[in-house]
């Protein structure tokens, strides 16, 4: 639930930060009457990213056992690969997201209101695409039942929260060292996933290995236990993983982790933006972007 509970709060939270940048340039540039179609373009991304998650969940319910684990498993790698990409990249631009969005945000003004609705889309699409893969992976691969839907759903919550906060001026945090130490626990999460993906493409016969086990702890730690159900839905664990798990999980997580903890944040677009005023700094949310605003 913990997992969950993290994949929702960082990915909703940076969906919340976009538009909160979005919505603060708008009113402060003196285009209130554009906020409809930004808010339209946001809509529609939450609309598809929810359609595109309840196409995983019921698309696949009428598969065969062997297909249904190939597909899972592929699609496992492949929501690693887009959280990867993802925390790295969030890392490296959070210092300039906002005038990243800002010069976004001035073409699309300049180009009409479908061209708003369009930067809105795509804004916060992306964000939307990526969290419910990498939701449905992870529930499923929680398996118990409502507590992994309630985890997300509580994150998701904090983040909107969070973003109505960051908009309001009531508070104030370092974002680049919580999306670094969110993305370093994203990466353990994701590095659960991947073995998990791994184990389903071996139950669909894509890979090798399936009765090659590692080691076989289940006597010590249930997987029906309070402590082994904690386990697996906080880390992907597993008691009895194969040897091609194993190994997935270590070259994947070892040199991912070291290199994401090791890297310097990206230099910031306009570094007189650090010099703003604090009274601006405190009502833009955008300017929380940048560490030690």
């Amino acid at each position: 639930m913990f997992s969950n509970y993290l994949i929702g709060l960082r990915e909703g939270l940076e969906a919340s930060l976009v538009v909160c940048i979005l919505v603060a340039y708008l009113v402060k540039t003196e285009n209130r009457d554009k906020l409809l179609p930004l808010w339209l373009g946001v809509g529609l991304a939450a609309a598809i990213s929810l359609a595109f998650g309840a196409a995983l969940e019921f698309g696949t319910s009428e598969l065969t056992f062997q297909a249904q684990e190939a597909i899972g498993g592929s699609l496992s790698i492949v929501a690693v690969g887009l959280v990867t990409w993802m925390v790295f990249w969030m890392k490296r631009t959070a210092r300039h997201l906002k005038a990243e969005l800002h010069g976004k945000l001035d073409a699309a003004l300049a180009m009409g209101t479908g061209a708003l609705v369009a930067t809105a889309f795509l804004a916060v699409g992306r964000e939307g695409l990526e969290t419910s893969l990498f939701v449905w992976r992870s529930v499923d691969a929680a398996g118990d039942g409502s507590a992994p839907l309630i985890g997300v759903l509580g994150g998701l919550g904090t983040s909107v929260l969070l973003g109505w906060l960051f908009y309001r001026g009531a508070l104030r945090i370092n974002l680049s060292k919580f999306f670094t130490w969110t993305g370093a626990m994203l990466v353990v999460v994701a590095a659960g996933v991947l073995a998990y993906g791994v184990h389903d493409l071996q139950e669909a016969e894509f890979l090798p290995g399936l009765a090659d086990k590692a080691f076989d702890i289940s006597g010590t730690i249930p997987p029906d236990s309070w402590y082994g159900t904690l386990l697996k839905g906080t880390f992907n664990f597993q008691p009895d993983p194969t040897w091609l798990q194993v190994g997935v999980w270590v070259l994947y997580l070892v040199p991912t982790l070291a290199l994401f903890l090791v890297q310097g944040p990206g230099r910031p677009a306009q570094p007189a933006q650090a010099q703003a005023p604090a009274r601006e700094v405190a009502a833009d949310p955008g300017a929380e972007a940048q560490p030690g605003a």
